[in-house]
């Protein structure tokens, strides 16, 4: 409820307007300080991990530029700043997949970037070559699979999975989902739509059950016996290890990884990664928290929290991602992903992949 009270001063009367907007419109409005005008970066993010907040405090204690957080989906982050347009008061878009970036550069919702620092931290392949967006951190996805029914011998490769003798037994999430999304932009990028339809109508035909859940949800419905093989990113087997819940840890407990296409392409990577917005207003704070999260520390930092892999190639993997040991990784440039993904989507549905 907002208390209207006689306007005395100016600063009231602005006071009183700010108020009025944020109730009667529901618009997020970021404070610009106090008199002394304090520096602030704002940021959009869809990652909602204590170890980011924990790293914005840091860079706070590092420069003084204060860091206002607006946390939400991707898809609702991209669409919030479509409306705002130009008086949108966001400076960083961050979220997870190089599609999503993809997706909000080709809303022209990012503006390129060239920063020295950025682009001697972060190597080509996890940048958009135009410098739209930069990955922070990338993850692998993994098959997850059950240290009970499954000999690591018999896996191989992604397109291995549509064998026979996997009917009935692997496990994913829907076709909605933008890592899988992204997975199959790269099986296209590779080898071509027609072996990526191939590779989607396989896999469907091989599944334990409709396509549902997160990837924790995967790995605990092969800990449960509905499934043998699970297509999951790295991390999350990372954080249910360390889980504070028995049950997370018990499930994860109970399967391996297994990084497939080693012999040939290498393993599907992808990022969390971040942009400058295009009407960022605080353009300059909004580069160096960029330049900041890419540095070898910051880099570390989240390896070592969320146990993600850094894209930073001095800052060094955490004791578990050293302990999966080394991989191949596919080593297209993620911009492909993007490139690829509406024609993944077209293909999820023609299979029926739900």
């Amino acid at each position: 409820m907002i208390i209207f009270a006689p306007i005395t001063n100016k600063n009231m009367f602005n006071n009183i307007l700010k108020s009025f907007l944020i109730a009667s419109f529901g618009v997020i409005l970021f404070s610009c300080g106090s008199a002394d005008k304090q520096e602030i970066v704002n940021v959009y993010t869809h990652r909602h991990y204590e170890a980011d907040q924990k790293l914005f405090d840091m860079f706070t204690e590092a420069t003084g530029i204060k860091v206002n957080v607006v946390s939400a989906s991707a898809d609702e982050l991209i669409q919030k700043l479509e409306l705002e347009g130009a008086n949108s008061p966001a400076d960083v878009l961050i979220t997870v997949d190089a599609g999503r970036l993809h997706r909000a550069e080709s809303k022209d919702l990012l503006q390129a970037v060239n920063s020295d620092i950025l682009n001697a931290n972060i190597p080509a392949k996890f940048r958009d070559p135009e410098g739209y967006w930069f990955g922070m951190t990338f993850r692998a996805r993994i098959l997850a699979y059950s240290k009970e029914r499954v000999n690591p011998e018999e896996l191989s490769t992604y397109e291995a999975l549509t064998e026979d003798q996997w009917k009935g037994r692997i496990l994913t999430r829907s076709s909605e989902n933008i890592y899988n999304q992204s997975l199959l932009a790269s099986i296209i990028a590779n080898n071509g739509k027609e072996t990526a339809e191939q590779w989607a109508a396989g896999l469907l035909a091989n599944m334990a059950r409709d396509p549902k859940g997160s990837d924790r949800d995967q790995v605990k419905a092969v800990a449960a016996g509905e499934g043998d093989v699970a297509i999951v990113n790295t991390y999350y087997i990372g954080i249910m290890l360390n889980d504070a819940n028995e049950e997370e840890r018990k499930a994860a407990e109970k399967i391996s990884i297994f990084f497939p296409n080693q012999g040939d392409r290498g393993t599907h990577i992808n990022i969390s990664g971040a942009g400058v917005t295009k009407y960022a207003p605080n353009k300059e704070n909004a580069v160096k928290l960029l330049e900041f999260l890419s540095n070898k520390e910051s880099q570390e930092f989240l390896a070592n929290i969320n146990f993600e892999y850094p894209v930073n190639p001095n800052a060094e993997f955490s004791d578990l991602l050293k302990q999966w040991g080394s991989f191949k990784a596919d080593d297209l440039n993620l911009s492909v992903l993007g490139d690829n993904n509406s024609e993944a989507v077209v293909i999820f549905d023609k299979v029926g992949w739900k």
